[in-house]
């Protein structure tokens, strides 16, 4: 074990912590002393002001080199890259939190201490040939350890720092493109103080004209008037300005270095700008190649940053999805009638969007039950919460004494009013009394099929149109008498257009085949081999609809 005054071995690489709090704001917290503690009490190194963090959580000790996190015996533990340690060896940007996603987290850095000793360097040396290269190296290498480490401004703050010591100009402004705006991002002078963006003071429109020059780095010389001998707000000879220099940022895609080139003639994201009062700017040839690979650092910095940006936005709509594909499997019925005269067994397979498919099976009275599926059109959350809205609907109508006709007529004008026309729903609506009478209405649902032992598949025909397409539309009521063992299959268009890997549809023999060959099953085991078959067919596949199916059976 170290002691408090053990040093790591000179490496050239310096242990830091980035510190994100449960806010999402960032700071670097050097490893130093070693041990490095960490935990809620105030003589901790690094105090979290958490109070579910042990008031002595972890610490972080050097032995031979190498960096260990250790759990001080803390209540909630120490994870490591998403797994709870006790002691656990630590590589450049391992993720450490406290067992609570909310709470704060870290990441362990290793960085070059190089950025300092090179500003150093190119103040006093010449900027010339070889030793150019040399310093271009390893300011990429700079750059890159620290966009590994630090938020996306740090390391822009970064690369700015290295232009102004390259060409020894006083102030550089990074400004990216808002619409038709220049926004400025890092504003900072020669030795590293802050700035403000008021301090710019040159006309962005000046800054807009070298910028869509569309060359790789324009340095420049101002008339007192602008463009057309107008004067714009103020000159850059009222600044006094003995030199300016813009430097163009691309917007990167990947491909080969000639993809890239092409695209900075013609998508800019913004712009590097400097300028000097005291001296001209040194763009020597070697300074100038520095310049680009800096500019090219930069515009790959920002890139990385939207497609993080990006994801993480994705990450959070699928998240949003799984929770509502979630919550709408929970608006299922748990339990369906297994025994007795009426029976059920069904099942919706959700597709990866949320759907607007649904199903419901409850009791309409002592001697009845009502059943109904749906397919509102569309996918995401609108058709979801459109579906959940029907099913309430439904659910309530069918308590009372309301007819079949009155119930899809009054739920037909009420998704016309709200809708607008924009959202339809296709229904199968149905009764089934003790006596077997099947009472239904078919609103452009596919055609649920009634499988009777040694007889042909019946199809229940359609009666009118989609709910929510026309105020006015009417819902015939049609009828028939089930005999014992009847089943009626209803399904959403999800089954009857699953597809093989060959790109043939499951509706055109494959389903009717199946329904024949298990005419003799009860209603669960009928419903288990009829989803088994649908995912045998499809081999797999990614579904691209719902697929929902609902049993009925009479046994009287």
């Amino acid at each position: 074990m170290t002691s408090p005054s053990e040093q790591p071995r000179a490496t050239g690489r310096l242990p830091a912590l980035a510190v994100i709090n449960p806010s999402g704001n960032r700071s670097r917290i050097p490893l130093e002393p070693l041990p490095f503690t960490i935990g809620r009490q105030g003589d901790n190194n690094l105090v979290l002001r958490d109070n579910r963090t042990s008031r002595a959580h972890a610490r972080i000790v050097a032995e031979n080199g190498d960096y260990f996190v250790e759990d001080l015996d803390s209540r909630h533990g120490v994870f490591v890259n998403g797994q709870k340690v006790k002691r656990h060896k630590l590589i450049d940007a391992d993720r450490i939190d406290f067992g609570f996603q909310d709470s704060y987290r870290l990441v362990f850095t290793l960085e070059d201490d190089e950025i300092r000793r090179f500003m150093e360097q190119m103040s006093t040396q010449a900027a010339a040939g070889a030793t150019n290269l040399s310093k271009l190296r390893s300011l990429v290498e700079v750059a890159r350890a620290l966009q590994s480490s630090l938020s996306t401004n740090d390391v822009l703050a970064a690369v700015v720092d290295a232009a102004l010591s390259v060409t020894g100009a006083e102030r550089g402004f990074l400004l990216l493109k808002n619409q038709e705006e220049l926004d400025v991002s890092v504003a900072r002078d020669r030795r590293g103080a802050a700035l403000g963006p008021e301090d710019l003071g040159v006309p962005r429109t000046l800054i807009h004209r070298a910028l869509r020059t569309r060359r790789d780095m324009l340095s420049m010389t101002f008339d007192p008037l602008g463009e057309g001998g107008i004067r714009p707000e103020m000159s850059v000879a009222d600044l006094e300005l003995r030199s300016v220099v813009c430097v163009p940022l691309i917007h990167v895609r990947t491909g080969s270095m000639q993809d890239t080139i092409a695209t900075s003639l013609n998508d800019t994201v913004g712009v590097l700008y400097m300028d000097s009062r005291g001296s001209a700017a040194d763009l020597s040839v070697g300074n100038r190649e520095i310049l680009q690979t800096l500019a090219l650092e930069a515009s790959t910095i920002l890139e990385n940053a939207r497609l993080l940006e990006e994801e993480r936005l994705k990450r959070h709509l699928e998240e949003e999805l799984d929770l509502a594909r979630t919550i709408q499997q929970g608006l299922l019925p748990n339990d369906l009638p297994s025994d007795g005269w009426f029976r059920a067994a069904g099942s919706s397979i959700t597709s990866r969007q949320v759907g607007g498919d649904y199903y419901d099976v409850h009791p309409a009275g002592p001697d009845a039950f009502a059943c109904v599926i749906a397919d509102v059109s569309g996918k995401g959350v609108s058709a979801a919460l459109l579906a959940a809205l029907l099913q309430g609907a439904f659910l309530l109508a069918s308590e009372g004494p309301a007819q079949i006709e009155d119930v899809m007529s009054s739920i037909n004008r009420f998704l016309t009013e709200r809708a607008k026309g924009e959202k339809y729903a296709t229904v199968f609506y149905c009764t089934v009394d003790r006596s077997g009478v099947l009472r239904w209405s078919n609103a452009g649902h596919p055609k649920p099929i009634l499988v009777r032992a040694g007889s042909d598949l019946i199809s229940l025909e359609s009666t009118g149109l989609p709910l929510g397409m026309l105020e006015v539309a009417s819902y015939e009521v049609k009828s028939m008498q089930l005999q014992k063992g009847d089943k009626i299959v209803l399904y959403s268009d999800g089954l009857s257009e699953a597809e093989s890997e060959d790109g043939e549809f499951f509706d055109r023999k494959k389903f009717r085949e199946t329904l024949c060959a298990n005419a003799a099953l009860g209603c669960g085991e009928f419903h288990a081999k009829l989803v088994e078959a649908v995912e045998d067919f499809s081999e797999g596949a990614e579904l691209a609809d719902d697929i929902t199916t609902l049993v009925l059976e009479y046994q009287p």
